[in-house]
């Protein structure tokens, strides 16, 4: 007899990745019109990756909960084949990923701040300057295209305190309403860039999983026009 053929294996399921905290609420909704249930990582939930099995109309998928900064890195590598991230946080990463589509939640600034006496004449009057932010890669960039000599200072807490304590005289950081500028005591400079979630992609699985991404991002596409 001769032996049998050799099963081939498993397909492992698409895999998206979720990026943790506000943005995650927004794009809860988005996804449920997939059939993606984003719930499963909601209140004291611990999980963070999660398989979902097939079902009507839904192919098995599994979730990947992240740090927001972690993103670009996940779907670069090929980990995750896809996922939620904010515009920020690719320019900064500078990962090689694709970016298809605007999720169209999570909408804020990327601004400098500082002093609210400042607010009138701006940046003009400095030639040098400290700044505290997150993000050192684009505030350099942002400082230098301004000829502006800045000493760039990392952080990871909030950047708001180091203007008020002295260790920056700027900062550069997210602003959405602007009311923790102004209950401290500081002003909005100037905006860098608007911010928003982009659906992101890994460049091989584009062309290996090409169906099941371009079904997706249809059905993301409709539904955001539907919102708009």
């Amino acid at each position: 007899m001769g032996s049998e053929p050799a099963a081939r294996p498993a397909r492992r399921p698409l895999t998206i990745g979720v990026p943790k905290g506000r943005i995650l609420t927004e794009l809860t909704p988005l996804f449920g019109r997939l059939g993606i249930d984003l719930t499963v990582f909601a209140g004291d939930s611990r999980k963070l990756l999660v398989d979902v099995a097939e079902r009507a109309g839904v192919p098995a998928h599994r979730l990947l909960l992240l740090r927001p900064t972690d993103v670009p890195t996940y779907v670069e590598a090929g980990v995750a084949d896809l996922a939620a991230c904010g515009s920020d946080t690719l320019e900064e990463n500078g990962a090689d990923v694709l970016e298809p589509l605007d999720l169209g939640v999570g909408r804020c600034r990327l601004s400098v701040a500082g002093p609210a006496s400042l607010a009138a004449g701006g940046l003009g009057a400095f030639t040098r300057v400290r700044v505290a932010t997150k993000y050192p890669s684009i505030t350099r960039q942002f400082f230098r295209a301004r000829g502006i000599e800045a000493t760039i200072i990392h952080l990871y807490g909030s950047v708001e305190l180091a203007a008020l304590a002295g260790l920056s005289d700027l900062v550069v950081d997210l602003v959405s309403s602007g009311a923790t500028l102004r209950e401290n005591g500081l002003a909005e400079l100037e905006t860098i860039r608007t911010i928003s979630t982009r659906l992101v992609v890994n460049r091989a699985s584009l062309k290996t999983r090409h169906g099941e991404i371009a079904r997706l991002l249809e059905t993301l596409e409709a539904g955001l026009g539907g919102a708009t």
